[in-house]
C-alpha cells in the first residue's frame, strides 16, 4: 500500500491548457488517495473565467473540487482584479499559502 502524500499546488498561469492541466493532475493524485490543495496566485486567480473552446477550466476545477481537492485564492490579488471570493476559490491569505507549502510533501507550480 502506497503512502498519502500531501501535494501543494500553486497556480499563477491564466493559459487556459496549462491550469485545466494542472487541476486535471490534482484530480488523478486525489483519485489515488492524495491530499491536494491548490492556491491560486498572481494570474492563477483568473482560473474561472477561462474556458475555451478546447479547455473548459471551471469544469476541471469542479472535478477537483468534487474529488476532494482543496481550493484557495489570494485576497490580494482577487482585489487587485476586483473579483470577490467564490465557494469554489474563498479569498485566502499568504498564511493559507505558507501552510499549504510547508506541510505538502511535495509542491509544484503552475
Amino acid at each position: 500500500m502506497e503512502a498519502v502524500m500531501q501535494l501543494g499546488m500553486v497556480i499563477c498561469s491564466n493559459d487556459p491548457e496549462t491550469v485545466f492541466n494542472a487541476f486535471r493532475l490534482g484530480a488523478f493524485s486525489l483519485g489515488k488517495g492524495d491530499v491536494v490543495k491548490a492556491f491560486l496566485l498572481a494570474k492563477g486567480v483568473e482560473s474561472e473565467t477561462l474556458n475555451d473552446d478546447k479547455f473548459k477550466v471551471s469544469e476541471q476545477m469542479q472535478t477537483f473540487v468534487d474529488a476532494g481537492g482543496e481550493m484557495f485564492a489570494c485576497g490580494t490579488c482577487l482585489k487587485i482584479r476586483k473579483y470577490g471570493s467564490s465557494d469554489m476559490c474563498p479569498m485566502s491569505t499568504l498564511d493559507d499559502l505558507y501552510k499549504i507549502i510547508t506541510q505538502s510533501d511535495k509542491v509544484l507550480t503552475f
